[in-house]
């Protein structure tokens, strides 16, 4: 009989090159792993509540604080509550955060070449600006928080709040392509951000930092990366970027 243990993601796509009017990034799993002051962050939540932090961390990546809450403290579920939870988090646990690899030089890249970019978070404005200043990441102009939309990822809200700041309410059609649909690029890495990202109409690049690649392959990104090591600005200006996507996950 032949062996029954799963086949190893082989991450050798050949490099492909694609452009892009405008990119926007997810914060956590994406730039950021605050992976450990996250589940510390949920602790505390939990004990105040009285739910098992483990049962809510099944559900709450890659979705706004306030949602997860209206589902296990609905009385909790203020934005003056869930602001100030997050912007302690990295007061308290700022060593727990780390890069994902390859996201400092992307980012300075884009900003060298001013190509339209900004994050997109389900993560409200303090805890986004105080990670961001914890690891001295640029704080782009535009940027979606979790208070800028009523219903948050899954739900595309989001992203296309993002496009509409980047490439204003006519964005149709493509400066560099006339005719052509403007190609927007999520980056993520959880599920419902990918989702969100893929039902607002963009292209989506998925790295496998906080979910398995099976999670991840079945929430329908366009392409899936180990970490943005993977991605590297050919060139960009104004009007967009030109991206090499490399070692790439081969789909069966």
């Amino acid at each position: 009989m032949g062996s029954t243990e799963p086949t190893a993601p082989s991450y050798s796509a050949p490099p492909e090159t694609v452009t892009f009017d405008a990119l926007l990034f997810d914060m956590d799993g994406t730039i950021i792993d605050s992976t450990n002051a996250v589940i510390k962050h949920w602790e505390t939540i939990g004990k105040e509540i009285g739910v098992d932090p483990e049962v809510i961390l099944q559900t709450s990546h890659g979705r706004r604080t306030i949602d997860t809450l209206k589902v296990f403290a609905p009385e909790k579920a203020t934005w003056e509550y869930t602001r100030h939870l997050e912007g302690l988090l990295p007061k308290l646990h700022g060593a727990d955060a780390t890069e994902i690899p390859g996201a400092r030089p992307l980012l300075e890249g884009l900003i060298a070449q001013a190509a339209p970019w900004t994050i997109v978070t389900s993560g409200s404005e303090p805890l986004v600006t105080g990670w961001l200043d914890v690891l001295k990441l640029p704080l782009p102009a535009h940027i979606v928080t979790a208070e800028s939309v009523s219903n948050g990822k899954p739900d595309p809200a989001c992203y296309l709040l993002g496009r509409e700041r980047l490439l204003g309410s006519d964005n149709s059609i493509s400066s560099s392509e006339e005719g052509n649909q403007k190609q927007v690029l999520v980056l993520e890495d959880s599920p419902a951000g990918i989702r969100a990202g893929k039902d607002a109409g963009c292209k989506v690049l998925a790295v496998v930092t906080s979910h398995t690649v099976e999670q991840v392959l079945a929430a329908g990104p366009d392409w899936v990366v180990r970490d943005l090591d993977s991605v590297k600005l050919v060139r960009a200006d104004g009007a967009g970027a030109t991206l090499e996507i490399r070692d790439a996950l081969v789909r069966e």
